[in-house]
């Protein structure tokens, strides 16, 4: 693992070679998920690469705290589709595999309904439906048939010859061409709706629906697209890496330390520079001006255009429009420590789904009325169970996380005040129904409110996952994955094409690379978005 401190000599090591250096230079803004992964392919691709962030740690949400020797995880608690990181380390000549320990980690989750019964996901189809037949024995056939649907438009997405997930939008005809396919397959329909049109149990149609609430979207809106999920399961599994997700963010930042980039951290982005109609560099907080060809931010899109593009005309993603977006639900996010609980609540697994007595009712509160409600719903992460790393000897590490309204509402929630109340609530829920004699075991404890997403990590309205994902907002509708206002910028992350999640994140920074040339093939930013048409986009591809 790299430290802080040897990550800034580095820094002051690049500062020294910095003039003699004749390499087309790429600033990029975030060290999470997504600008790691674009550093790491703009560095294969040739380029003298600067990574900036305002935290003391990479990783961005996937980066971890520590409190008595227990590691709290921040972001991501699972991995699907490895293979995208796995392509991510070959891009760059290198094996994945050589440097995170990933374990595929089944059951998935535990959903525990209102009624006490457990439901079991799991990625063995033949278990899988032998766990539906036992609970829901009249929609076995149902189920079937939407795991064929799922499989469907997982292929649209990714598999196909569009993929549509992989590729760029940002031309409104791009989005245009599959509108039919759209239509076919009832995007217009919400992922509940369609879940619904298979199976008959409402405890099933929460199973198969409530994937959305975990990128930001409410299953009741986002559009059926996202179906796609529970064949992303079944065909790839569900994954943990030891160490946490923070390990993943470690390797990716030493490949970038070992392919010669800088890696700043303590290093705030007060704006984006613009000189002669095009990106030019960026302003720290503290005044310093970094010079580059080229500028990747993988801050959300909305504080992006804002707050470092504040001096700037913005044509699309003017304040007001940002205001006028569907901003995805915040997170409340109890971490917690226990001692002498490694014989305890063995049926509590890696991952458990703690449902409340409404799914729709809690939703709307959460989406649409704004209120904090008492009946939540919880997830449960206990990664000690297959990490010894997580937590010290003979203890545990927990965090139990609650959607609860962004920041957005009016009269929003004041969490100075009702951060502690709610956590109350949470254990009282989590001893009642999941971890009975919790609060004699507590040794350790830590709150994430929205109000901790906004000055964290500069999340529009305490957003967790920064627009929500709905049909409207998503493709051609979301910030492009190169700025469609300013030559010479380009976004990556969640609030960019193609949307939340590390799948989604991963995915921006293969776009952004198939959408800037080779270094040595490098054209000035105005005339690279003069060419982008069809054409020579696909050409493009070819040779990169």
């Amino acid at each position: 693992m790299y430290r802080v401190t040897m990550l800034v000599k580095l820094d002051t090591l690049e500062k020294k070679i910095e003039t003699k250096s004749t390499k087309k230079h790429v600033v990029v803004i975030g060290a999470g998920f997504g600008g790691l992964a674009v550093a790491m392919r703009m560095g294969a691709k040739g380029y003298k690469v600067t990574v900036v962030d305002k935290l003391d740690t990479v990783g961005g949400r996937g980066s971890s705290i520590e409190k008595g020797g227990h590691r709290f995880d921040l972001g991501p608690t699972i991995i699907t589709m490895p293979h995208l990181l796995e392509e991510l380390w070959e891009f760059c000549g290198k094996r994945f595999s050589d440097f995170v320990d990933l374990r595929a980690k089944t059951p998935f989750y535990t959903i525990i309904f209102p009624d006490g019964t457990k439901f079991h996901a799991q990625q063995d189809e033949t278990m899988m439906r032998k766990e539906v037949a036992r609970l829901f024995p009249n929609d076995l056939d149902g189920y079937d048939r939407f795991m064929v649907d799922s499989e469907r438009r997982y292929d649209f997405a990714f598999s196909s010859t569009q993929k549509i997930g992989r590729l760029p939008m940002q031309r409104l005809w791009d989005t245009l061409k599959v509108i039919p396919k759209f239509a076919l397959m009832r995007a217009d329909r919400s992922v509940f709706a369609n879940a619904a049109k298979f199976v008959k149990d409402e405890r099933l149609r929460m199973a198969l629906s409530f994937h959305p609430l975990f990128v930001g979207g409410n299953p009741f809106q986002v559009t059926s697209m996202w179906g796609l999920v529970c064949h992303l399961e079944k065909t790839y599994g569900v994954h943990y890496a030891i160490g946490g997700s923070v390990a993943i963010a470690n390797a990716m930042s030493k490949v970038v330390v070992e392919q010669g980039s800088t890696l700043r951290l303590n290093a705030r982005v007060d704006e984006i520079l613009m000189s002669s109609g095009k990106v030019s560099g960026i302003k720290l907080a503290n005044g310093e001006e970094i010079f580059a060809d080229l500028v990747i931010s993988n801050a959300d899109s909305g504080h992006t255009y804002s707050s470092l593009l504040k001096k700037s005309k913005k044509k699309r993603w003017t304040d007001s429009k940002l205001k006028r977006q569907r901003w995805s639900m915040g997170l409340f996010v109890w971490y917690f420590g226990t001692k002498n609980t490694r014989s305890l609540w063995e049926d509590v697994d890696f991952h458990t789904v703690v449902n409340g007595p409404r799914y729709k009712g809690l939703v709307e509160d959460i989406f649409v009325n704004g209120k904090l409600s008492d009946d939540m719903s919880l997830y449960v992460h206990r990664p000690s169970v297959v990490d010894s790393t997580a937590a010290p000897k003979n203890c545990d590490t927990f965090y139990a996380l609650s959607p609860v309204p962004n920041l957005s509402h009016e009269n929003s929630i004041n969490w100075e005040i009702e951060a502690e109340v709610y956590r109350k609530k949470v254990q009282e829920v989590l001893e009642k129904n999941l971890l009975p004699g919790l609060g004699e075991h507590l040794s350790e404890s830590h709150v994430m409110t929205p109000l901790d997403f906004k000055d964290r990590y500069l999340s529009p309205f305490g957003s967790g996952f920064s627009m929500e994902p709905q049909m409207f907002q998503s493709a051609w509708f979301r910030p492009h994955n190169i700025s469609e206002n300013f030559p010479g910028l380009y976004l990556v992350g969640a609030g960019t094409h193609p949307g939340p999640g590390v799948p989604g994140v991963l995915a921006s920074a293969e776009i952004v690379a198939k959408l800037i040339p080779n270094a040595s093939k490098f054209l000035e930013p105005v005339a690279i978005q003069e060419k982008l048409t069809e054409t020579n986009l696909e050409h493009r591809y070819d040779r990169v």
